[in-house]
């Protein structure tokens, strides 16, 4: 009854990414935190030339101080007591300042591999379709969960970008593929069940590496990510203004960044206020 009208949607979000890749030179930035669920901050971005935002459940509950959780480690902890109607009504402010050609890409209860297991049943993609999402941004740990949200979301003409972690990584963001390999082999697979976009956790692992630079082994795996797939390729976690080029280096198309824009809109309002304390 609605097959083509979903099919139209998903090829309307298609080009919205495509589009932003096309401006950007094959590359483009995807911001979240602060600028992903506050919709001043979304506008100030898109006012400057982002044109893929994420609102996600975690800084949702870290910008509601939610049971008081101040660092995003914590928020992690407790997001999925955030609500699918809480994303809905992030997702319909975002959407109402934005230029129309802005894809969003919403993190939800449930979309992610849970502290406590939260079912995604289907009014919840009609919820997130209805308010203006263009996509899902999963962190399924498993193929068959990873398969049965593509083709949920899909119904209702979201697009899915989902994401490869490490078992060592803090928290539990993706698919796990430890060595280079397994990367291909997971990204193949990814692929097939559907995901629109496949990304790379790349943050909670290999810190301390020098300014400028991102770790061998990360540099391995984005490039047998992207090496691998068709589809857009995004990275995440622990990018900032002195490893961006190096990111961008790998020839992945999605920068995602979201923490080191926090920090920065923090320092400024802090220097702000400073200022007006001091006339």
């Amino acid at each position: 009854m609605i097959y083509n009208d979903m099919n139209k949607r998903m090829q309307m979000a298609r080009k919205k990414i495509y589009d932003a890749l096309e401006r950007g030179g094959g590359y483009t930035i995807l911001s979240t935190g602060m600028t992903g669920d506050d919709s001043r901050l979304a506008k100030a971005v898109t006012d400057v030339g982002v044109r893929m935002i994420e609102p996600n459940h975690p800084a949702v509950a870290l910008a509601r101080g939610h049971r008081g959780v101040t660092v995003m480690h914590q928020a992690e902890q407790i997001r999925y007591e955030i609500t699918v109607d809480q994303m809905a009504e992030v997702t319909r402010g975002v959407r109402a300042v934005c230029p129309p050609d802005t894809y969003i890409t919403v993190g939800i209860p449930g979309g992610f591999t849970e502290v406590v297991p939260l079912p995604l049943k289907e009014e919840d993609f009609v919820k997130m379709a209805m308010a203006g999402a263009d996509g899902l941004h999963i962190h399924k740990s498993s193929l068959r969960d990873l398969e049965d949200v593509v083709t949920m979301a899909h119904k209702y003409g979201l697009l899915v970008d989902a994401y490869i972690g490490m078992s060592t990584d803090l928290h539990t963001f993706g698919l796990t593929a430890d060595d280079t390999e397994s990367v291909r082999t997971i990204a193949r697979q990814m692929e097939e069940t559907g995901a629109d976009m496949i990304g790379m956790m790349t943050g909670m692992s290999y810190e301390g590496v020098e300014a400028g630079k991102i770790h061998p082994i990360i540099k391995e795996r984005l490039c047998a990510l992207v090496e691998t797939v068709k589809v857009p390729t995004l990275a995440e976690g622990g990018i900032n203004i002195t490893n961006f080029k190096a990111f961008k280096d790998t020839k992945v198309n999605i920068l995602v960044i979201g923490t080191s824009i926090d920090k920065m809109v923090e320092k400024a309002a802090q220097q702000a206020v400073t200022d007006f304390m001091n006339i």
